[in-house]
């Protein structure tokens, strides 16, 4: 009997006791935390090459060039330089599943957006002439946008407890900067 009440009384394990409880709770927030954070930079880097390749494609090439096409005019080739600079700009996550269309989008007289032309990487571009739907108010009778399409698939490194994976999609439209169009006559 004495021994019970002496083990009663005793408080010297109580420390170590808590902490056996708390401690996997805590390493569950902890990665849980860390998890979130990647995901949120993941998305972070994803809306940055949507709107640097948006922000470059719109920037025409300056007449002083002699490399240059037209003013106003993108070629292939610079658009698979763009997703290349894209690759750089997402690590160290991984461009696997990076999709990326950029897309001129122009109104009619009425208004009516439609593809001028398209270009991809990883994915099927728009079909010229495909009707757009776009933000109201973006554009008015007669104008032109360029529209930078980024699709990438999130899948986390601890899929045990987040097993599926997350799609970010942002979508960037941007407008010519010292022309009223661009163009790629040969995308």
């Amino acid at each position: 009997m004495r021994l019970l009440r002496r083990f009663k009384r005793d408080q010297r394990g109580v420390s170590a006791v808590e902490f056996a409880f708390i401690a996997p709770v805590l390493i569950i927030i902890y990665f849980s935390v860390a998890e979130l954070c990647q995901a949120m930079l993941a998305e972070r880097k994803v809306a940055h090459v949507a709107s640097a390749i948006g922000d470059l494609t719109t920037q025409p090439c300056p007449n002083t060039n002699p490399n240059c096409p037209a003013a106003g005019t993108v070629t292939p080739a610079e658009l698979t330089d763009l997703y290349s600079a894209a690759t750089a700009i997402l690590a160290p996550f991984s461009a696997s599943s990076l999709q990326i269309t950029v897309s001129g989008v122009a109104t009619d007289a009425n208004g009516n957006a439609t593809v001028s032309w398209s270009n991809a990487q990883n994915t099927t571009k728009l079909a010229t002439g495909a009707a757009v739907t776009l933000p109201a108010n973006l554009l008015g009778p007669s104008q032109m946008v360029v529209m930078a399409q980024v699709v990438y698939t999130y899948d986390s490194p601890l899929n045990y407890w987040f097993k599926n994976a997350i799609t970010f999609s942002p979508v960037f439209y941007l407008r010519p900067r010292a022309t009223q169009t661009i163009t790629c006559p040969t995308c």
